[in-house]
């Protein structure tokens, strides 16, 4: 079964503080700075933050209060999106010269494929080197890459060398470094597996190695069978140049915490003339309305209603989300609303990957980087 384990060379290309960077680049007094894209006012929260920021703890997703305390010369930027939609373009631009396998996970990164590249070039890890070269030289940012055998790895590898770096994994050390990999690391493994893991004696790869498929099905589910393989260098995902989108969103952060239903209809209306246009602009509609409610406390409800028809009308979206937000009590003021569609008509039938036999990589491990 080994013998039919696919030969890639894929490359992670991930932008460093890719936010933080685009406005460092637009104005150049802000270099050397520790600034926050977003996250101003007295509820805002942080999405991107320079490195110069992150030396101070400051990172994404944080409040834009705990942030000023933890560096109180921290600069606020307004997010721009209109301007990194623009820079990545220009990013993608340069990943097209070498290969049309592109799969964009965002703005600010990408899987490529270059097993065969446009530039005939049999190195991954020289390309990867060029395509860094002139991001820095054609857009004025820098980036970071992984390199390896598949997307897991090759994904993991690339936060190893930030900013400005890259790492490759060569075949032959693809074991060793999976063995060696702190379990925090594994992409799908976020803090709350981490921690049953730990409890489980799991810290890194070679002891997620030792376990069997039994043990891990049995202690982690439908995510364990990716933990066994994954563990072993098996990936057998493709690098998808048209990834489909599965669902669309929009939300809104309050500057003052709402506390009445009535006020939230004004909100909700905006919001979901925000999910219509950007319906229409992919030109897709959904079957499923999800109204998501952070409250005051920061606990998170989702409600959910799936219809029989896709919709992608912003008075059928609005009317939906009115149904979920009177359907029970609210537990407290909220401090953010939002509303998503998923169940696209972009999404086809899933196909089921087969089941490997545990064997060592070995294909895959016999070609050149």
């Amino acid at each position: 079964m080994s013998n039919d384990l696919p030969i890639r060379k894929i490359i992670h290309v991930d932008m460093d503080a890719f936010y933080a960077s685009v406005a460092q680049m637009d104005n150049p007094k802000l270099k050397g700075k520790p600034i926050a894209v977003g996250g101003g006012g007295t509820r805002g929260v942080i999405s991107a933050a320079s490195y110069e920021a992150r030396q101070f703890g400051v990172k994404s997703a944080m409040s834009g209060r705990l942030a000023i305390k933890l560096c109180p010369e921290l600069i606020f930027v307004r997010t721009d999106f209109a301007r990194y939609t623009e820079i990545s373009k220009k990013v993608r631009h340069i990943f097209y010269d070498y290969t049309d396998l592109v799969e964009p996970l965002s703005l600010d990164e990408a899987y490529l494929d270059v097993t065969e590249n446009k530039k005939g070039n049999p190195s991954a890890s020289l390309i990867a080197q060029e395509i860094r070269a002139r991001i820095f030289n054609e857009v004025g940012l820098t980036a970071s890459a992984g390199i390896s055998i598949n997307k897991f790895i090759a994904k993991v590898a690339s936060d190893y060398n930030k900013p400005n770096g890259q790492k490759t994994v060569n075949p032959e050390e693809v074991l060793q470094f999976l063995e060696d990999l702190d379990i925090r690391k594994f992409y799908g493994v976020g803090k709350v597996t981490a921690e049953k893991m730990y409890q489980k004696g799991i810290f890194t790869g070679k002891d997620l190695k030792a376990k069997s498929l039994e043990y891990l099905d049995e202690n982690f589910g439908k995510s364990g069978r990716y933990y066994y393989y994954i563990v072993r260098g098996i990936q057998n995902s493709e690098v998808k140049p048209n990834r489909i989108r599965k669902s669309l969103a929009a939300e809104r952060t309050f500057s003052e915490n709402l506390s009445s239903e009535i006020f939230m209809l004004e909100k909700l209306d905006h919001i979901a003339e925000e999910v219509a246009k950007r319906l229409a602009k992919s030109n897709v509609a959904g079957k499923t309305v999800t109204l998501k409610i952070k409250y005051s406390d920061f606990t998170l409800q989702t409600r959910s209603k799936t219809l029989p028809y896709f919709i992608s009308d912003k008075s059928i979206i609005l009317e939906t989300a009115k149904d979920l937000l009177y359907q029970e009590k609210l537990n407290n003021s909220v401090r953010l609303l939002g509303i998503s569609l998923s169940n696209l008509n972009t999404e086809t039938s899933k196909v089921k990957t087969p089941k490997v036999k545990e064997k060592p990589v070995s294909v895959q491990l016999k070609f050149d980087f």
